[in-house]
């Protein structure tokens, strides 16, 4: 009996020296990643967490730089950190809150010496005065979209010498027909990006009457197995995945908005909610579900009542297009004509939640693709919570490709260098 009650004594010291909400070790499988993981001194990386605990405030850091993030619903987070100085080849990256922490390496390259003269060289000029400060590092992440998708490594090298830099954001499509792409998304990280993967609830080429592919059927759970699969595969992959599940629900176009297929009013939200339950319990933690609407136009579903709510959602996008005059019911809009009235419905909707444009480009026809581009560019980075911005870059409906003129193509490459 003493026995007994030594070990029910140590038991209860033990319970109380924990946090509250302390888990065991093993339950939480934090995981940090970089993009980019190698570079110079004052490399500007987006430090990409999952697995830690769920809406908790910690801290990144790198030597003697910090920033400070907070978790979303799914223990997702990402911030940016500003690599510094360092005589190792190497620099630790860590991420921890007050249960969890997680590292990875930074890569540091340096430039070559240069050659030391063995003769006194002569006294080099006074420099003239520089600018008191460098341009502050990009927080706005360029990403694209291409016929190809993900494995079509010629287009995407492409995209990177016409833009001047690597997307960090690729965008993909499958419908619920196709298997998770596990190669496709670890290519996607090979090329350090990330992949926006869209997830379409019907059979593409099937048009917008598909009943068997109905909210509530989603609802009900007869796609459960299936949904399953999604979440033990991306779960056993185990990196970060951005997840936009069901996108331009507002509209009228695709089987899963409220106005066609014999959806009604709450469907869609029924859907995403179930949808996200039966993923998330099959252990996929790794996603950041991205709820995205096209901008509001009349005639479409409000988007409050679409809208699933914040413990289901870790980030919000908008997809929209500057048509110009190239369709005879479309005309010249400006960028924020364009994104504004949606930017500030989703800002009172998910207050806090960063915004991406998933979707954008304009066309040719109606007024200067360029000027337009170097506008769209400069809006979305004036606004913090805005943080990526992905080309669809196709000759689809008009020609939406960064290079669709020369004019384009030398605009695209200049706004996103002015945005460092």
């Amino acid at each position: 009996m003493k026995l007994f009650r030594y070990i029910l004594c140590f038991a209860l010291l033990l319970a109380w020296a924990l946090p509250a909400g302390a888990a065991p070790a093993h339950a939480a499988m934090a995981a940090i990643t970089l993009s980019p993981n190698t570079g110079p001194a004052g490399t500007s990386v987006t430090v990409t967490g999952t697995g830690f605990p769920k809406k908790t405030s910690g801290t990144v850091s790198a030597g003697t730089t910090s920033a400070a993030f907070k978790t979303s619903a799914s223990g997702y987070f990402t911030a940016e950190l500003v690599m510094p100085e360092s005589a190792e080849p190497t620099v630790t990256v860590r991420a921890a809150t007050a249960t969890a922490s997680a590292s990875a390496p930074f890569t540091v390259t340096y430039s070559s010496p240069s050659i030391v003269e063995e003769e006194p060289a002569e006294p080099a000029p006074t420099p003239a005065p520089t600018s008191p400060a460098a341009p502050a590092p990009a927080t706005l992440r360029f990403g694209v979209g291409t016929p190809g998708g993900p494995l079509a490594a010629a287009e995407l090298n492409e995209v990177t010498a016409l833009a001047g830099e690597a997307p960090s954001i690729i965008l993909s499509y499958k419908d619920f027909n196709q298997a998770p792409p596990i190669t496709e998304l670890e290519a996607v990280r090979t090329r350090g990006a990330l992949t926006l993967l869209t997830w379409e609830p019907w059979a593409w080429g099937g048009g917008t009457a598909q009943p068997a592919y109905s909210l509530d059927r989603i609802a009900a759970g007869d796609f459960d197995p299936y949904l399953r699969q999604w979440g033990q595969a991306l779960a056993g992959w185990g990196h970060p995945v951005m997840l936009r599940f069901g996108h331009e629900m507002n509209g009228n176009w695709y089987p899963w908005s409220e106005q066609v297929n014999g959806n009604g009013s709450g469907d869609y939200v029924a859907a995403w909610q179930h949808v996200h339950g039966v993923v998330t319990a099959a252990g996929a933690t790794n996603i950041t579900w991205v709820w995205n609407p096209n901008v509001p136009y009349w005639g479409s579903v409000p988007l409050a009542g679409l809208y699933p709510g914040a413990a289901y959602v870790d980030a919000v996008a908008l997809d929209g297009y500057n048509w110009g005059t190239s369709a005879s019911w479309s005309s010249w809009v400006s960028p924020s004509q364009l994104f504004g009235d949606g930017l500030s419905q989703l800002r009172t909707l998910a207050p806090g939640k960063q915004i991406l444009i998933a979707e954008t480009s304009s066309a040719e026809q109606g007024g200067s693709k360029a000027d337009w581009i170097t506008a769209l560019v400069s809006y979305l980075s004036a606004q913090p919570d805005i943080t990526a911005v992905t080309w669809f870059h196709y000759n689809k409906e008009t020609d939406w490709r960064i290079n669709s003129s020369t004019s384009s193509a030398h605009a695209f490459k200049q706004a996103l260098a002015a945005r460092r």
